[in-house]
């Protein structure tokens, strides 16, 4: 889906700049606007909008805002918790909360069909929001549904939870429902993306990405049927004119434009 957006978009003339890291934005004094972006190779990149994930910001733009977190934990396992023959299945489990105060926790699991793990092991994703530490928060259901790796557990074949061969645990923000007016002196052409959240799906992206869609361009529709791609007809797409024998192509200019070569020291712009 991603390679298909990607390349819809540039059908329409939409430009890719990938493995470019954002180091300062570029902001007018006058209009307080983001004029454009110092990437990490010290080019400036202009752009009329500017969309971020708010994990870009600098601690004194976030310096108001509270944030919730969520407890996440990652394993590898030797078998599904789903009690079958077959090992090419996805299995997502609901455990609710045990006490007052605490979060029901989502457990997703694939197996090695869906290019994630080695063959012969799981891949588990633990998340809910947190109370506690990740470790706190979920290690309580991991010892439900999974047995320690041990040696003493490897001699005995009649194991009946899956045994638990690697496991991280990690807290990580969640920024889904932060207004923009709590993050600081934001120039009105800057949209914040929030990162994700515990909601199983995308629905809270897709909403979020139709209402900055509208503020951008307010008068087009948002994610409209793509056309046909042989009924896409580009600029002097039906007229080529024939090159002659002794017409020179001309070659690609692999040197910096002279406008990205003077851009002097890239701090400067973010003053």
């Amino acid at each position: 889906m991603a390679i298909v957006k990607a390349r819809m978009c540039a059908v329409f003339g939409g430009i890719y700049c990938l493995r470019h890291s954002v180091q300062c934005l570029v902001v007018d004094k006058e209009s307080r606007k983001c004029k454009a972006i110092i990437d990490q190779f010290g080019q400036r990149i202009i752009s009329k909008h500017f969309l971020v994930e708010d994990s870009y910001f600098s601690e004194n733009t976030c310096s108001h805002v509270r944030y919730r977190q969520i407890s996440r934990a990652v394993l590898i396992t030797d078998r599904s918790v789903l009690k079958t023959d077959s090992d090419q299945q996805i299995s997502i489990l609901t455990v609710p909360a045990e006490e007052p105060g605490t979060f029901a926790v989502r457990v997703i699991e694939l197996c090695s069909s869906t290019m994630t793990c080695m063959k012969g092991t799981y891949l588990v994703h633990l998340t809910c929001t947190s109370s506690k530490t990740a470790r706190e928060d979920l290690e309580p259901v991991v010892q439900k549904l999974f047995t320690p790796y041990t040696e003493t557990e490897i001699e005995n074949e009649e194991v009946e939870k899956p045994r638990l061969l690697w496991a991280l645990y990690f807290n990580m923000r969640d920024s889904s429902d932060i207004s923009r007016s709590s993050y600081n002196d934001l120039p009105s052409n800057v949209y914040v993306c929030s990162g994700p959240d515990c909601s199983l799906g995308s629905d809270n992206a897709v909403k979020q990405a139709e209402t900055l869609f509208h503020q951008i361009c307010p008068n087009e529709d948002f994610c409209p049927p793509p056309p046909n791609p042989e009924d896409i007809i580009l600029d002097g797409d039906s007229v080529q004119p024939e090159a002659s024998e002794s017409s020179a192509i001309p070659e690609a200019n692999s040197e910096t434009p002279r406008e990205s070569a003077n851009l002097g020291n890239p701090e400067e712009p973010s003053e």
